[in-house]
């Protein structure tokens, strides 16, 4: 789809979190992490986050209550805020979450490799905070390129 005459791009780097408007495209490449949409149609607002780790060995509060994208609670917590700001319930949104593949083949053979470890996080998160996920594409062995227009809710997927 062509971007809107005012449209931006963001490139999310593993860890990060951005919100948006309906002038903007977010993308990212994923691996073991997980990327999560949210999307509110009414206020054609969104974001995305790409989350590396499910938790923080130490709490928020420990590192001056700052919050890092790359860990899943932490995460949904800055979604949660730009919601809160927007007045929009997490049950109004549209919800997509992709990645957790288990890319390192020395690794395939572990119990829990991290890429379902931060699957188990995000999907605990999203549904204790009352999201319901509308679309998913997770797991498997292969790297995934995700793009998110903010404007229309959709999300493309490019596996490689």
């Amino acid at each position: 789809m062509k971007l809107p005459k005012n449209a931006f791009e963001i490139f999310l780097q593993p860890g990060e979190f951005y919100w948006g408007d309906a002038d903007t495209r977010i993308r990212t490449i994923l691996g073991s992490c997980v990327a999560v949409t949210v999307w509110h149609p009414a206020q054609k607002v969104g974001g995305m986050c790409h989350i590396m780790l499910p938790s923080r060995a130490r709490s928020a509060k420990k590192t001056g209550g700052v919050l890092n994208g790359k860990y899943a609670d932490e995460a949904m917590t800055m979604i949660m805020s730009e919601l809160n700001s927007c007045g929009i319930a997490p049950e109004s949104c549209h919800v997509k979450v992709f990645g957790g593949s288990n890319m390192f083949k020395t690794l395939r053979d572990i119990s829990n490799p991290i890429g379902d470890r931060n699957l188990e996080a995000v999907m605990d998160q999203l549904d204790r905070l009352g999201f319901t996920v509308h679309s998913h594409h997770h797991g498997g062995e292969l790297p995934r390129y995700i793009i998110f227009d903010v404007w229309s809710g959709w999300v493309w997927l490019r596996k490689h």
